[in-house]
């Protein structure tokens, strides 16, 4: 991924965010405003995916369009490269530019399979890129090809109804994920401000005469005979990077069910990490952690 304005921009402001997180470095402040700056960073990689993902359901979109488009011509009678070219004045949206350069290639001369294959590669689609081939082979081949484009449009067809069919079958799926997540969430937040605690109190002398649990700040720190005190901070801390390794995954394993590609899942994993950190951190703020 190539770096854009404002990937660059995100990481200075990222970089000013956490040079502030280590002048208050030791301070309980720290680590909140240097996750901050963390999900910063991320913040502009994270919406480029996004939209990335939308522009590849848009081209799909489109490239069906102008598909039918394509097959009516040609089964009206005009050769498929003038059908291209009559189209060219036509909008599709994202792949409008395209589609213009594709019909001035051949008004410029040539052929329709190179030509094809260019569109092809400035599309960058895959959808679109085993349809075009069909079509350029084809064309080569001969035959009825207005029968062939229509077969090819109907396998794009039927092709996005399935994703659409799929997304909002697992749209249920999708909430429940959520759902179980935010349950997680509250269920270490009850581990770490309520049973940990508890344990804490449970301690007293053992036959060996050494201590088995020992309170520590009012969260609770469990201490075996003859070992050191687990730090109340370290707990917290392992409990946070809990909920964001599980919020990170949660989030690919929802857009990988919903959309058939993890990288669509990024929202979700953004969307996961950011609740688990501020609900967390705030957690931790108010009960003097």
């Amino acid at each position: 991924m190539r770096l854009k304005k404002s990937h660059k921009t995100g990481l200075i402001i990222a970089g000013i965010i956490m040079a502030v997180a280590f002048i208050l470095s030791g301070t309980s402040a720290f680590f909140f405003v240097f996750g901050i700056s963390l999900l910063v960073a991320a913040l502009p990689f994270v919406m480029t995916a996004v939209h990335q993902t939308k522009i590849a359901s848009e081209k799909e979109v489109m490239f069906l369009e102008f598909s039918r488009n394509l097959v009516e011509s040609v089964k009206a009678g005009t050769p498929i490269s003038k059908s291209i070219i009559n189209m060219r004045t036509k909008s599709y949206g994202v792949l409008t530019e395209n589609i213009k350069k594709l019909a001035n290639q051949i008004s410029l001369g040539i052929p329709l399979n190179p030509a094809l294959q260019v569109f092809a590669k400035d599309v960058n689609n895959k959808t679109v890129s085993r349809a075009l081939t069909l079509i350029g082979q084809a064309e080569r081949a001969g035959g009825n090809i207005g029968e062939i484009l229509e077969s090819v449009t109907e396998a794009v067809s039927i092709s996005d109804k399935l994703k659409k069919e799929r997304k909002a079958t697992i749209s249920t799926l999708v909430v429940q994920g959520y759902i179980i997540f935010f349950v997680f969430i509250i269920i270490v937040l009850v581990m770490q401000f309520a049973i940990m605690p508890m344990m804490g109190g449970i301690g007293g002398d053992d036959a060996g005469g050494g201590s088995a649990i020992a309170g520590l700040g009012g969260i609770g720190g469990i201490s075996v005979s003859g070992g050191a005190p687990v730090e109340a901070s370290e707990m917290a801390n392992a409990f946070l990077y809990l909920l964001l390794i599980q919020g990170l995954f949660t989030g690919l394993t929802i857009g990988k069910l919903s959309e058939g590609n993890a990288k669509a899942g990024l929202k979700h994993s953004f969307a996961l990490v950011l609740s688990s950190f501020l609900i967390s951190a705030g957690a931790n703020l108010v009960w003097g952690v």
